[in-house]
């Protein structure tokens, strides 16, 4: 049986979906050498659209017997394939876990999110032993005030614009240190708090979105600021936060060398988070990296907060 799509021989179509292929090509090579250029880096966070589209136009080509379109296509699905499909299969040894467990939910919040009782219910439902926020406004930590009694130990950065950031917590903090991030003095967060026998040290920073020159500097410049302070803590370490930058990003790469991290999403997929608005975009900004002393036991997003960002919810074993 020959299955034929209508319309789709015209030369309009045709025409059109080699434009895409084009393009297609064109992004998905060129972004491979993302380190020469920002906007080659900028434009590498759409890695698993490239795959997607690349392999719906195969099909395409292969329904309407173009064939060299069709092969030119599934080798273009292969080149994106490469960087995107290692995220799903988990490569480490097992490793015994201790009984400490770590429950996180993280969220960008939104700066001007007026929906804070979504947030209290997410916070409700997930008891988890850290809350990380950021884009904390002043009326927004107003709002978690409702969780004081479950979260007696916080240390809130409320601000304005984009760049405050809070932390809450079931369990004492043995140790709150804020730095003002280079080159902007925007606020990071360094933590020491004992899980069990251990103590562990979180991070926690939101540089500026990388556009324009300057933003991209800029965010680059804070992002190699914490990777030095977290290579010289000692202990276990936990990043987590909007890092404006997805997994396949060089300076993405580069902080996770620095610091020897491992994300959390490895073996559990990628897991878009923004923009929650535009599902068919969505890119892995927000992030959870971990040292080796720790295992990841679940890691998945969370539902809408009414933030442009989906929530990320991780649960960690020490090892």
């Amino acid at each position: 049986m020959r299955l034929v799509w209508p319309g789709l021989r015209s030369p309009g179509i045709t025409g059109l979906l080699q434009a895409a292929a084009t393009i297609t090509v064109i992004f998905s090579l060129a972004t491979l050498a993302n380190s020469l250029h920002r906007f080659l880096e900028l434009f590498s966070h759409f890695r698993l659209q490239y795959l997607v589209v690349a392999f719906v136009l195969a099909v395409f080509f292969t329904a309407l017997k173009h064939r060299r379109w069709a092969l030119l296509m599934l080798v273009v699905t292969a080149v994106n394939a490469v960087p995107v499909a290692p995220w799903y299969f988990d490569n480490s040894e097992a490793a015994p876990v201790s009984d400490a467990r770590l429950h996180i939910l993280f969220a960008n919040v939104k700066t001007g999110n007026s929906k804070t009782q979504v947030m209290l219910r997410l916070i409700e439902s997930e008891n988890p032993d850290l809350v990380v926020l950021q884009e904390v406004t002043d009326p927004f930590a107003a709002a978690m005030d409702g969780v004081r009694y479950r979260y007696p130990y916080r240390h809130v950065i409320s601000q304005h614009d984009n760049f405050g950031i809070a932390v809450y917590s079931q369990h004492p903090l043995l140790k709150v240190e804020v730095i003002s991030s280079p080159p902007l003095d925007l606020p990071s967060l360094v933590i020491q708090q004992a899980i069990g026998n251990t103590v562990v040290n979180y991070v926690t920073t939101h540089p500026i979105p990388p556009l324009g020159r300057l933003g991209f500097d800029a965010r680059n410049e804070q992002l190699a600021d914490i990777g030095e302070r977290i290579a010289a803590l000692d202990g276990p370490v936990i990043l987590i936060g909007d890092l404006n930058t997805a997994v396949w990003g060089h300076h993405y790469k580069k902080l996770v060398a620095d610091t020897g991290l491992k994300n959390a999403r490895d073996g559990f997929g990628i897991i878009p988070t923004w923009p929650r608005q535009l599902p068919i975009a969505m890119i892995p900004i927000d992030h959870c990296l971990v040292s080796d002393e720790f295992v990841v036991l679940d890691i998945r997003s969370g539902p809408n907060i009414g933030s442009d960002h989906l929530p990320l919810i991780v649960t960690l074993g020490l090892k």
